[in-house]
């Protein structure tokens, strides 16, 4: 982080300055550039789609993205 191993990291960052990194974190996303292009990508991809009457989520455009579990109607949807 900030061109620091993990280690001086630590060492260097106080608990309330991890709080703030983490608040930034969980309001603006990844610092990773690479994730933030395809935050970028899947949103223009989210739109199109959804002007030819799709119903993905924003996640179905973002491979790289963890998945929090699948919601029930979702789930119906893709079984049956």
């Amino acid at each position: 982080m900030g061109g620091r191993t993990i280690a001086e990291a630590k060492e260097r960052l106080s608990y309330q300055e991890a709080l703030a990194w983490e608040q930034y974190l969980v309001r603006y996303g990844s610092l990773h550039p690479g994730r933030r292009l395809e935050a970028s990508s899947a949103t223009v991809a989210l739109q199109v789609h959804r002007l030819g009457g799709g119903s993905a989520e924003l996640a179905d455009f973002m491979p790289h993205e963890l998945r929090q579990g699948v919601s029930l109607e979702r789930a119906m949807e893709q079984w049956y």
